[in-house]
């Protein structure tokens, strides 16, 4: 059976930040595809690139380098004039619902400014627009006329959520849309996502800290570390059977309620993530690594599909069961 073809596809990206001889490199040569329908998640330390990647598939940064193709168009290639036909059909959940509404303004501005930018519901329409856009997320049509300070956290990210499918995307990048929020909530906000990724057809990445969240609503998952790719591999393969040495030492750090099965479970990462403007020559996770090795000082591992749709970036060949 033939693959179709991605609806977002990636091939060396790469941002550094400053002009020295020590850039930031906070997106190091990274490929990826997106295929449309798929959620796909991004995980990975603070520090190892996943909100910059996001905000360079939608252009809000330019890359260094790279390839980023949306529906077989690269967007690194078009000006900002040719890019504004397609805003409309990428757009972003922000991490922090309190700082991305303005709060000098209405709900139903906040909205409308969407719709304006793109020429949509224009007229008697527009009011109408906001009001089933509020009711998607579960708010009432009369918020419409309150502030973002009268909202809570998570109504305040619906709002944010409302406002990325008001110009009808097809695309969304969800960045950290739960880290600011209440536990009590997180639930509440992962549900409307997947619902509405479900009645609409979208096409999310999803970047998160939350290990359980992304078992629970991603097909796909990226490992990132220091701007790289550790693994790739779809959810189910990549949570019982992680293959990098870094993506089984996240998911051992990760809190687990069940005591029988944390007493299992050994401490594998340790240290800090190192400065993405020195990081390690070689294989950037070898000063962490638990199996590091001369070689890996040496060459910078490349992906490698290790069973269909598993990718690894690893110089061993084993299957590394020694830190299973």
């Amino acid at each position: 059976m033939t693959k179709p073809s991605p609806l977002v596809r990636v091939h060396g990206l790469r941002k550094y930040f400053g002009d020295g001889a020590q850039p930031v490199r906070a997106v190091d040569d990274v490929s990826f595809s997106i295929y449309a329908g798929e959620t796909l998640g991004l995980v990975g330390e603070s520090g190892s690139g996943k909100s910059t990647i996001g905000r360079l598939l939608l252009r809000l940064l330019d890359p260094t380098t790279g390839e980023i193709c949306y529906d077989g168009q690269d967007l690194a290639r078009l000006s900002q004039h040719e890019l504004r036909p397609l805003r409309s059909k990428m757009q972003i959940i922000f991490q922090d619902p309190y700082a991305s509404l303005n709060p000098r303004m209405r709900i139903r501005q906040i909205l409308g400014e969407a719709l304006d930018t793109h020429g949509l519901a224009p007229g008697a329409a527009r009011a109408a627009r906001i009001a089933e856009l509020l009711e998607l997320v579960g708010l009432p049509a009369d918020c419409a006329e309150r502030y973002p300070h009268e909202f809570s956290g998570g109504q305040r990210q619906r709002i944010g959520v409302a406002r990325a499918l008001a110009v009808e995307p097809g695309f969304i990048v969800a960045d950290e849309p739960l880290s600011a929020l209440d536990v009590s909530i997180q639930a509440q906000v992962v549900n409307l996502i997947g619902e509405l990724k479900a009645r609409f057809g979208l096409t999310l990445l999803f970047i998160s800290h939350d290990l359980d969240v992304v078992e629970f609503l991603c097909d796909r998952v990226i490992v990132l570390y220091l701007g790289r790719i550790m693994e790739i591999a779809p959810t189910a393969a990549l949570y019982s059977r992680p293959s990098h040495p870094y993506t089984r030492a996240l998911l051992a750090a990760a809190p687990i309620p069940d005591p029988a099965r944390r007493q299992d479970r050994r401490p594998l990462l340790q240290g800090d993530i190192p400065s993405p403007a020195a990081p390690p020559s070689g294989c950037v996770f070898r000063t962490r690594c638990p199996l590091a090795e001369p070689a890996c000082a040496l060459t910078i591992p490349v992906l490698r599909e290790i069973a269909p749709e598993h990718w690894r970036a690893c110089l061993r060949d084993d299957d590394l069961q020694e830190v299973s």
